[in-house]
């Protein structure tokens, strides 16, 4: 977790120094997250899975980091900014999923927890 932890700090620092604060509202940075998560997409929107299943293509590889990066650049500033701990949110989330779905029924299955059969 150290690697999240010097990102995050060099990304409060990257902001402090520019003066950016003042523009990383919740509101904002959640809206450019989105338009970011929107580019990320879009540069899958038009291949069909096929096309995907023997690799993906260095060109490809590459547009995609870069928008992976600015998603994670935003999360991480959206998350200081809100005051939560995503590593932190992101194992507790893991923790109720595993509750919510048992591999008994839910293994191969893609239906949400509150379809599955009971036990």
């Amino acid at each position: 977790m150290r690697d999240l932890d010097d990102l995050a700090h060099r990304i409060e620092k990257f902001t402090d120094a520019r003066d950016w604060r003042q523009f990383h509202t919740p509101r904002a940075l959640a809206l450019a997250l989105v338009g970011e998560v929107g580019e990320l997409a879009s540069e899958l929107q038009w291949k069909a899975d096929s096309e995907l299943v023997g690799g993906i293509s260095d060109d490809l590889r590459a547009r995609l980091a870069d928008e992976v990066a600015d998603v994670l650049i935003y999360l991480i500033r959206f998350s200081q900014v809100c005051g939560i701990d995503p590593v932190a949110e992101a194992h507790a989330k893991v923790t109720r999923n595993e509750d919510r779905y048992p591999v008994a029924q839910s293994k191969g299955s893609a239906a949400k927890y509150t379809d599955l059969p009971q036990a």
